[in-house]
């Protein structure tokens, strides 16, 4: 099953991702990212957070279309995006796909790049996802999607990355270690497909810049 969040963010805009946004098995809204579905004529299956940030309009309108609605208190523990990747994950997504987790304040953004390692979304393909970018996270070996001339950066997440090798990449790393203090592993480019890198030891956040190509 493929889920699709869509957080809040301020700029966030529905029609570059209406057909992913129509497709899902699953559609989240993070409190204030059901805003954007509202204003486009979309509506969530699942509405979560503390909706102090959702206009009332829109969860009146998404309530009376049959939406499930949980709402939190605002003094928690967890931002709501972190509670709509549980529930994605307690609904049994296999695939996730989080629009709107970056470009707003860089706290939350920051945050929300460190929800992918989430101990329940292990063995799940997520994704933070804009029209020309993509964020994920590598664990043992992982295949990257893209296409000759994407730009592909490797950051190590919770520490050092050890024993990384790569395969179609233009700087090759063969049981390499990665710094979570230094920038080695920004800006290499697809030079051969299927790309892959393998890591023994830690996480990498893999990013992806499509080359004039949108991602969906």
């Amino acid at each position: 099953m493929r889920a699709v969040i869509v957080a809040n963010a301020p700029t966030f805009r529905v029609e570059p991702f209406r057909n992913l946004l129509e497709r899902a098995d699953l559609l989240i809204a993070a409190d204030g990212g059901g805003n954007a579905l509202f204003a486009a004529g979309l509506t969530p299956d699942l509405v979560i957070g503390d909706l102090d940030s959702l206009a009332p309009e829109a969860a009146e309108a998404f309530a009376a279309a049959g939406a499930t609605i949980l709402r939190y208190p605002i003094e928690k523990n967890e931002t709501d995006l972190e509670l709509a990747l549980l529930a994605a994950a307690a609904r049994c997504a296999e695939r996730i796909d989080v629009l709107g987790a970056v470009g707003g304040r860089w706290d939350q953004g920051l945050s929300n790049v460190a929800l992918l390692a989430l101990p329940e979304l292990e063995g799940r393909r997520v994704r933070l996802l804009d029209v020309d970018q993509e964020a994920y996270l590598a664990r043992g070996e992982t295949q990257i999607a893209g296409a000759v001339g994407d730009t592909i950066s490797l950051l190590p997440i919770g520490g050092p990355a050890r024993g990384i090798t790569t395969r179609g990449l233009y700087y090759a790393l063969e049981e390499a270690e990665l710094r979570f203090e230094r920038s080695r592993g920004i800006s290499n480019v697809i030079v051969r497909t299927p790309a892959a890198v393998l890591v023994r030891e830690g996480m990498l956040l893999v990013v992806r810049v499509s080359k004039g190509v949108a991602i969906l």
